[in-house]
Parts: C-alpha cells; sequence; structure tokens
C-alpha cells in the first residue's frame, strides 16, 4: 500500500485523526499552563474575584478562570476542524456534511454554554436561570439530532424485558431527556463545589472515565461514535488539567461557574451525539446521590446557606 493510500484509507485516517487530535490538545494544554497566570492580575482589576473561606489568609484570589480554560478548547476544536477532514483537502475527497454538521453543533452548544456561563459569574444569576440556560444552549443539539439521527428507541434493561420488551420507542421524550440530561450534567458539576479543585477534580474523573470507555469500545460496532467522542473529550482532558493545577488546594484562581457548564455540556453531548447517553449516567452516580440529598435544600425545604462552610 503507497503512503497515499495508506492516508486516503478510512480506518487509517480515524487512526492519523486521533494523532492529530491528541498533538492539537497536547501543545494547547501547554501554553494554557504557560499564559494563564498572565490573566490573574487582570481579573482581579476587573473585580472577578472572592476570598477563599478554606484558607485562613483572607487574600483575593481570580474568579471564572473557567471561561481560559473554555476559549482555549474552541481554540483546539476550531483548529483541529481542518485535520479532522484534510482527506477532503488533501485527496479531494467528498465532504461528510453529516459528521461535519454534527461536530459544528458539538461546538456551537459547548461554545453557547461557556458564554452563558461567564455571564453568570459576572451578573450572578438565579437558580431558575441557571436551569433555564443549559436548555436553550441544547437546542441546536437536539436539532442536529433530529435532522442526522432522530432514532428515539432505547434498549429495555435485561429484568424489565418480560413486562416491556427488548426495546422501547421513547419518541418525544427521549428529546426531553436529552434536554434534562443538558440541564443535568451542568448542574452536577457545580453542586459539587466550595473545595478547591472539587470541580475541575470531577470532571478529570468523568473525562478520563468516558476516554477509558471510548478506547474499549475502539474496535467495537460503534466505533465511529466513540472516535467521535475523543475528538471532544482529549480537548476537554488538555484543557481542564492546567486549570486544575492551578485551582488544586491551595488555590490560585477559582473556576467559576462558567467551567461547571463548559464541562456539564461537553459531556452533554459525547453522551448524546456518541449514543451512549443512558451509559453517561453511571459516570455521574456520586453527583446524582448529592442531588438527591441535596432536594431538600434546592427546593427550600430546609435552609441553603450560599456558603455551606463548617465553622
Amino acid at each position: 500500500m503507497s503512503f497515499a493510500s495508506y492516508l486516503a484509507d478510512e480506518k487509517s485516517s480515524q487512526t492519523i485523526r486521533l494523532f492529530l487530535n491528541v498533538a492539537t490538545s497536547m501543545t494547547g494544554s501547554i501554553v494554557l499552563f504557560k499564559i494563564m497566570p498572565k490573566f490573574k492580575d487582570m481579573f482581579i482589576r476587573a473585580g472577578l474575584k472572592g476570598i477563599d473561606l478554606s484558607k485562613k489568609e483572607k487574600i483575593h484570589i481570580p474568579e471564572a478562570f473557567g471561561v481560559i480554560s473554555g476559549a482555549f478548547f474552541l481554540i483546539i476544536t476550531f483548529l483541529f476542524i481542518p485535520l479532522r477532514f484534510y482527506e477532503t483537502l488533501a485527496f479531494n475527497r467528498e465532504l461528510s456534511h453529516h459528521q461535519f454538521i454534527e461536530y459544528l453543533a458539538a461546538l456551537l452548544s459547548i461554545g453557547c454554554m461557556i458564554f452563558l456561563g461567564f455571564a453568570d459569574d459576572v451578573l450572578d444569576l438565579k437558580w431558575r436561570d441557571k436551569l433555564l440556560l443549559p436548555t436553550v444552549a441544547s437546542l441546536p443539539l437536539l436539532m442536529v439530532y433530529f435532522a442526522n439521527i432522530n432514532s428515539t428507541t432505547i434498549i429495555v434493561p435485561f429484568p424489565l424485558r418480560s413486562w416491556i420488551g427488548y426495546s422501547l420507542n421513547l419518541g418525544f421524550l427521549y428529546y426531553v431527556y436529552m434536554g434534562m440530561l443538558a440541564v443535568f450534567c451542568t448542574n452536577a458539576i457545580n453542586i459539587y463545589a466550595g473545595i478547591n479543585g472539587i470541580e475541575v477534580g470531577q470532571s478529570l474523573v468523568i473525562a478520563f472515565s468516558v476516554l477509558i470507555s471510548n478506547l474499549i469500545e475502539y474496535n467495537g460496532p460503534f466505533r465511529d461514535n466513540h472516535i467521535f467522542s475523543m475528538y471532544l473529550i482529549i480537548p476537554f482532558i488538555a484543557c481542564a488539567l492546567p486549570l486544575f493545577l492551578y485551582n488544586k488546594y491551595p488555590s490560585r484562581v477559582f473556576v467559576g461557574d462558567t467551567f461547571c457548564y463548559f464541562a456539564g455540556m461537553t459531556f452533554a453531548v459525547v453522551g448524546i451525539l456518541g449514543h451512549f447517553s443512558k451509559f453517561l449516567l453511571l459516570f455521574f452516580v456520586p453527583q446524582i446521590f448529592n442531588f438527591l440529598l441535596s432536594i431538600p435544600q434546592l427546593f427550600k425545604f430546609i435552609p441553603c446557606p450560599r456558603h455551606r462552610m463548617p465553622r
């Protein structure tokens, strides 16, 4: 096989694209780690600062640094677009509009969530708005899913098959579920907050779990779906790692709601377009438990202070 034929082969192309994705992500991660401290004074002068209640020293720490991580994620994924479709540019292969639209819709939803998260950090939005924003940001994703895939059939868990059957078509309810998944993922990351590094740390645990799952299924029947997931989850890990190093104890920056929204929407996007949205919830078991535990405070059955820190 000639080198040109190797590059044009589909399976070889997927391997090359993943290598280019990793290389682009690693480069962006190193650059992000180097330049992140340069923004600290800029954020403090802009009033984006807070005091770490976990420390005795009451010094100002810049907030909303998740927007820098999110911006670098978008830069990396934008730069990856011509690399993702290099066969079209190099070998005049017909562009896969289906894959192109899915990739752009994923970036649009994540980009919208980064913008709305930063607006929350600046404007301090109310909880009802935090429930609405992910729903709005997920609309492009759901419309592309409807236009390109429109599969609303789920496989019934084994213990229930004798009553319901092997599969069940949920119809419109499946879209409601996916919209609620976007809302849950974004707020689930946010609800576990208050300790240095916990927002980014839990996101990295989930992201690495998703990546390992994708690698296990790499040669399986749904290879393309898991490769699509890796195209997004690898840049996410690359952008979250430098932020974690600055946010872990003793934190030098705060991530803000921007990162929570950014991380949650990224997980929702890879779960929905990667076709493992139900399996994704297994990685959110601690967040689901914490949500159930927090229901009395979330619905104001008992008082919920803004900062639940021990005295």
